[in-house]
């Protein structure tokens, strides 16, 4: 549920509520008012306690008031006394008139036997004209004068009309209705805004409380809120954004480490070669290369040091392009079969003195096409053959290619015979300076960038690469690159994107 709706609910809630409470007070206090729930209308025209008639009932009986000051002895007049209670009928009151203590007319409207015993006494002063008094559970209201007839005889008029027999129990309670409606109010506040509370201002709370820990940099924490509304989807994004700045501070940590290492991975390999080189000018420069064939042994070791070391630099220099983007890629289609032919025609050649095999299992005759960057799958294909050689240890040295092709990729593998690389080795063998050979030796282990190199090319493709290896047996290393479609166009690059 939305905040807007539950703002909407609790506001509309309290209005309910409000509106209730004043509809029922008002109606608890017109029922004791007037004594009659049909009543309400009239209630800013009557009120009961200061006079219990409507303004007909008032008028009739000021005037039988009039008579009684003036003429009382028409108030024994039958004829007259029908008259004045028939128009109280249509008030739905009635009309009662008693000399001393004997009725002189009662009007058939009440058909009350006790209505005689529970009128007030003769009250000469008529202190209290208007009053209320009960008849078992029937409740009546009046106003009443009282006269002397000519002859000096006692005599009382009274227009009475009944009420509702709840009223004077209404009149009672009202106090606590209305003490317990004002509760109520107080009660559904309290529990509206404790809900508001709960549900907004507490998750409100604690992403302050995260955004200052995170401010501290503390991001060593998690939110948890459940709620599905706006707070609950700001706490997701709160979150996530949480996350991605772990993630950032994880990831500089980790290039920080990596940018250590790699400083002294580049100290060591450069200072083994460059210490070579230094000792065997020195010994040049002493006198030690006294003979041309001790100085042409000397000359050739430090030219085959340049050389590993200008190669060690290039790489190191190619694979930091590749880590910072900055190489360009240039896709375009390639038969993936004939491309591996003149591949292994040229390593043939390079390596014929070496007594190394190359074969390449043909898939069959169709063209293959698949979306590359010439001169880069090239460099990865040295690459991994130069590391296979490296590591090779058997008499008859065999590199076998053979491909793997589905609707959208094709996977080519490079399988050869070799010594193979320990399990252990096996996930790190694609990390920069890694090397399966722990000497560091230039000669044996390489720079450790080759296959480093390898991977961010693949990657750069689009695809991904991996190896199997047993000990003992041989190595076959995998890498997928994307078919182009069948009308000639591609899956995910263009020709001369940039990776």
């Amino acid at each position: 549920m939305s905040i807007r709706i539950k703002l909407l609910l609790s506001y509309t809630g309290m209005l309910v509520v409000s509106l209730l409470i004043i509809v029922m007070t008002a109606a608890l206090f017109t029922v004791a008012s007037t004594g009659d729930v049909h009543s309400l209308r009239d209630f800013y025209k009557v009120h009961y306690q200061l006079n219990p008639l409507s303004e007909q009932e008032e008028s009739i009986f000021l005037e039988l008031k009039y008579l009684a000051k003036h003429d009382p002895d028409e108030l024994q007049n039958k004829d007259l006394l029908l008259e004045y209670d028939f128009k109280l009928k249509t008030e739905k009151a009635g009309l009662f008139v008693r000399r001393v203590n004997d009725p002189v007319f009662e009007s058939r409207t009440f058909n009350q036997p006790e209505l005689k015993d529970a009128l007030p006494p003769y009250d000469l002063n008529n202190y209290q004209i208007r009053n209320t008094f009960n008849i078992k559970e029937r409740f009546y209201g009046y106003a009443k004068f009282d006269f002397k007839y000519s002859d000096g005889a006692k005599g009382s008029v009274f227009v009475i009309k009944e009420h509702s027999p709840f009223a004077e129990l209404t009149r009672r309670l009202l106090p606590i209705f209305s003490l317990i409606l004002i509760g109520v109010l107080v009660v559904a506040n309290v529990l509206l805004y404790r809900w508001i509370t709960r549900s907004v201002i507490k998750p409100l709370n604690k992403l302050r409380d995260s955004a200052v820990r995170i401010q501290e940099g503390d991001l060593q924490f998690e939110l948890n809120l459940q709620s599905k509304d706006e707070i609950g989807q700001l706490n997701k994004a709160f979150e996530t954004m949480r996350q991605r700045l772990q993630e950032s501070v994880n990831l500089r940590l980790q290039y920080e480490e990596n940018r250590k290492e790699l400083i002294s991975n580049i100290s060591h390999d450069l200072r083994t070669p460059i210490t070579n080189i230094k000792g065997f000018i020195e010994g040049i420069r002493d006198g030690v290369a006294n003979t041309p064939e001790k100085m042409d042994m000397y000359v050739d070791i430090i030219y085959n040091k340049t050389i590993g070391m200008d190669k060690l630099v290039d790489e190191l220099f190619l694979y930091s392009k590749l880590d910072l983007n900055q190489v360009p890629f240039s896709f375009e289609a390639v038969d993936i079969i004939a491309f591996l032919d003149d591949c292994i025609e040229e390593m043939r050649y390079n390596n014929e003195n070496k007594g190394v095999s190359f074969q390449l299992d043909e898939h069959n005759s169709e063209r293959i096409e698949v979306l590359a960057d010439l001169d880069k799958l090239k460099r990865v294909l040295l690459n991994v053959i130069g590391n296979a050689l490296k590591y090779m240890d058997k008499p008859n040295p065999l590199i076998c290619f053979s491909l793997q092709v589905d609707s959208e990729w094709v996977t080519v593998e490079v399988k050869d015979n070799g010594m193979g690389i320990e399990a252990e080795a096996l996930p790190h063998i694609f990390e920069r300076f890694y090397r399966a050979e722990p000497s560091r030796n230039l000669s044996t282990g390489g720079s450790g960038l080759g296959l480093a190199i390898a991977r961010q090319i693949i990657e750069g493709h689009g695809g991904s690469i991996w190896m199997e290896s047993e000990q003992g047996v041989g190595s076959s290393l995998f890498f997928t690159l994307k078919r182009t479609t069948d009308e000639g166009g591609f899956h995910s690059h263009d020709t001369d994107s940039d990776y």
